[in-house]
């Protein structure tokens, strides 16, 4: 059968294509940012204004604690990943190698949760915040991130793919089952750990919806929820909401092509199958 020598070019179109769609707004963020209020509502619209205003980002905190706003944000995202990342990696490790009673079972149930829509946890979620006092508290965003059946299942499908004769070494050695874990595993995991951890700041750094329903006071906002507060009734002041927006984008695209290779590791290995 010949080679159809156009799929390569074809599939490297379709994939560009679809970069400059992904690109776009925040490429046309980027510009907004850099204009002035007329320029953003000129007809036809124009990608950069007569003159960039870099001044838009230097004034971002005139009228919105924005820097408080970036260190909430990032309080909350490194206490989840961290602790996430820890509960997440022990689990999947006791899944994965510690033979128990019911294990199989205690891990479909485990799973199962994954089934269960986040609208349906949140009010039972809000109630138990609101009985402990943690309402408009960080700890009502910390606390529910803390363990992810998610993240457990991932490590889990990559430590089965690590070969036994290292556990069984480690044993003779006199490793406990936590030695084991902690001098072979996690060293062995840095690429699902680089994907867990990915996946885990994008989701608690983006998170809209449940600093919207706890938090309340404008000291304990986060980015999303401060950049939406940055809308004004009757205006807006779009050059700078955009600049605010970018800031807010570039920590995520930063880490993320920092990892890049280890999240392509990870991703591919922890759907393999290990013996």
């Amino acid at each position: 059968m010949k080679p159809r020598y156009w799929m390569k070019p074809a599939a490297h179109a379709i994939l560009l294509l679809g970069s400059a769609v992904m690109l776009f707004p925040f490429i046309w963020s980027l510009c907004t940012s850099l204009k002035n209020l007329n320029e953003v509502f000129t007809y036809p619209p124009k990608f950069l204004g007569e003159h960039l205003k870099f001044s838009n980002y230097l004034h971002m905190t005139d009228r919105f604690p924005f820097d408080l706003f970036f260190f909430n944000t990032l309080k909350i995202t490194v206490i989840v990943v961290v602790f996430q990342l820890v509960t997440s990696s022990m689990a999947g490790y006791v899944f994965a190698r510690l033979r128990f009673r019911f294990r199989d079972g205690l891990f479909g149930l485990y799973l199962a949760t994954l089934m269960v829509p986040a609208q349906v946890t949140m009010i039972p979620t809000f109630l138990l915040m609101k009985f402990y006092g943690l309402l408009d508290t960080h700890w009502s965003l910390i606390l529910p991130g803390l363990v992810s059946a998610f993240g457990t299942f991932l490590l889990r499908q990559f430590f089965s793919t690590i070969p036994g004769a290292l556990e069984e070494a480690a044993k003779i050695d006199g490793c406990t089952p936590f030695g084991i874990y902690w001098r072979i595993f996690v060293p062995l995991s840095k690429p699902a750990l680089a994907t867990l951890g990915i996946f885990i700041t994008m989701g608690t750094w983006n998170d809209f919806v449940n600093p919207l329903v706890f938090l309340s006071s404008m000291k304990k906002m986060t980015l999303t929820l401060g950049l939406a507060n940055m809308q004004g009734l009757y205006s807006t002041d779009w050059p700078g909401l955009m600049a605010a927006t970018v800031i807010t984008v570039l920590p995520i695209l930063i880490v993320f092509l920092l990892a890049q290779d280890l999240f392509v590791r990870g991703v591919t290995l922890s759907g393999l199958k290990g013996e």
